[in-house]
C-alpha cells in the first residue's frame, strides 16, 4: 500500500507559525500526515481546518518521519468523518497555551488532528514536536519488536 509519513514544518511560515514555535519552543510550528498516494491530510489554519491537498516538498522546511505501523484505514476513516470542519483556534489554545484540555469535537488543529488519525489517546495535547518525538520513539520500539509485541 505505501508508507505514511509525518511531516513536521520548520519553515518560516507565517506569524501564527512563528507564535506556535515560540511558545511551544521547537522548530515546529505544523504538521501533516502524508499518505502513499500524495495527500496530506491535516487540519490547517491556513486552509481553514480538516483537509487533503498535494504539497510539494521542500526538504528545507519540512522534516518527515517514517510511519510504518500507522493504520491507513485509521487514518482514511479518521480523514473521511472530518474532512471540511473548522480549525480549532480555541482548542489550540485551550490545550496548548492553557494546558487544560479543552477542545472542539467539531475543530481541529494540525497535532490534534494527526493524532487522532494516528488512534492516540487524548489527541489535543500533543503539539508538532510532542507528536514528531511519540512517532519516533514508537519506531524506535518497533525496529527493536517491542511495539509489535505489546500490541499483538
Amino acid at each position: 500500500m505505501g508508507l505514511i509519513y509525518l511531516a513536521l514544518y520548520k519553515g518560516r511560515g507565517t506569524l501564527f507559525n512563528r507564535l506556535v514555535r515560540l511558545w511551544t519552543r521547537s522548530k515546529y510550528s505544523h504538521c501533516e500526515l502524508v499518505m502513499p498516494d500524495g495527500r496530506w491530510l491535516s487540519a490547517s489554519a491556513m486552509d481553514g481546518g480538516v483537509r487533503a491537498k498535494r504539497i510539494e516538498l521542500n526538504l528545507e522546511h519540512w522534516d518527515l518521519i517514517p510511519l510504518p505501523w500507522a493504520d491507513y484505514r485509521q487514518i482514511a476513516r479518521v480523514f473521511r468523518v472530518n474532512a471540511g470542519q473548522g480549525y480549532d483556534y480555541f482548542g489550540l489554545f485551550g490545550s496548548q497555551l492553557l494546558p487544560v484540555g479543552l477542545h472542539s469535537r467539531r475543530r481541529w488543529f494540525c497535532s490534534e488532528f494527526c493524532a487522532a488519525a494516528l488512534g492516540f489517546p487524548m489527541p489535543q495535547r500533543y503539539s508538532p514536536a510532542q507528536l514528531g518525538e511519540v512517532a519516533q520513539h514508537i519506531n524506535t520500539l518497533t525496529a527493536n519488536g517491542q511495539w509489535n509485541e505489546a500490541h499483538a
